[in-house]
């Protein structure tokens, strides 16, 4: 049986799609607070038995941070995706994020050796990856601190894989560019078109990676399948500048494209009177130092590793947004 903790976020529930479509048993983890029909709306975009499918996952009540519910979520485990994380750009959750990425991470790693799971797949981030100005980052590039606290729990996070490694756990880490997706439209990319729709003026000058997630979901069981572990993979299909993706989204949701690039020192302008809303209004802040490094960041990732392992041809990143954007205008 499969466990697979995060199924009711982006890649877990195309994840557990995929699963159940080939008959596979799978058995899902997820908190109390959590919609089980955000994963029938995904699977409501792959097939009209949907909710067939969806009957056929196990769900298991529990929480990575309560050793007891991982004692009966792992009960007759042999295959684990651990895609669960807190994101956030924001200081304000830099203890959420080292509570559910770090610790929680760590008591997945200690109960997968402890029950001697064959194989496991952490879902990281690109953002857990070291940079280099001018060169094309790879898996080689030693990891530099920064001001994403997001980024610093990610990477903590794969130390606790590399421990479990070590002591003989047969573990895979990917790590995906910015995932386009359909099903969540208030966090990840989701929430960039939805801001996108409502209308936006300016947009940021950076660059990075981009990913379809049925490519994510693909990868990560072929890693699997094909016992590839001890490893770390890039997993980026294109690197597109973030003008280029905004406009994109613009031209399948019929809308006017902005015209202004959103400098660094109008953004500082834009963080401090965010944080003065913030503060006479009691309401959480929007934006954060870390977003306006990122959105100003001008990467390329390296797919060289990944699709010389396992002769990977990916999804286009236009088409993926094309079919994204498809479904939230049926939303």
């Amino acid at each position: 049986m499969i466990l697979v903790t995060g199924g009711t976020g982006l890649v877990g529930c195309h994840l557990l799609y995929s699963l159940v479509k080939e008959n596979k048993k799978v058995r899902a983890l997820y908190r109390k607070n959590s919609k089980t029909e955000s994963v029938r709306k995904v699977f409501s975009y792959y097939s009209k038995d949907y909710k067939k499918l969806f009957d056929k996952i196990e769900w298991v009540e529990g929480d990575i941070n309560d050793i007891t519910s991982l004692d009966v979520a792992f009960k007759n485990i042999n295959e684990i995706y651990h895609c669960a994380a807190f994101i956030s750009f924001s200081n304000q959750d830099l203890n959420a994020m080292k509570k559910i990425n770090v610790e929680g991470t760590a008591n997945m790693i200690n109960s997968a050796i402890d029950k001697k799971i064959n194989k496991f797949c952490y879902v990281s981030t690109i953002a857990a990856v070291g940079e280099r100005k001018n060169i094309m980052i790879d898996e080689e590039c030693k990891w530099n601190e920064n001001n994403n606290p997001y980024s610093k729990t990610k990477h903590d996070a794969e130390l606790e894989v590399w421990r479990g490694i070590s002591e003989g756990l047969n573990a895979v880490i990917v790590n995906p560019g910015v995932i386009i997706g359909s099903g969540f439209w208030k966090r990840g990319s989701g929430a960039f078109i939805t801001q996108i729709s409502r209308g936006i003026n300016y947009y940021p000058p950076g660059s990075t990676g981009f990913i379809c997630v049925k490519d994510v979901v693909k990868i990560m069981r072929d890693l699997m399948d094909k016992n590839i572990f001890s490893e770390r993979f890039l997993l980026v299909s294109e690197n597109w500048t973030q003008k280029d993706f905004i406009f994109s989204v613009c031209n399948h949701l019929n809308l006017k494209t902005p015209q202004k690039k959103a400098s660094k020192s109008l953004m500082i302008l834009a963080l401090i009177l965010d944080a003065v809303r913030s503060f006479f209004l009691n309401k959480r802040r929007r934006l954060s130092s870390a977003i306006i490094e990122s959105s100003h960041s001008k990467n390329k990732y390296s797919n060289k590793k990944i699709t010389s392992a396992l002769d990977y041809k990916f999804i286009e990143i236009e088409k993926s947004i094309k079919e994204t954007c498809k479904n939230y205008k049926l939303n």
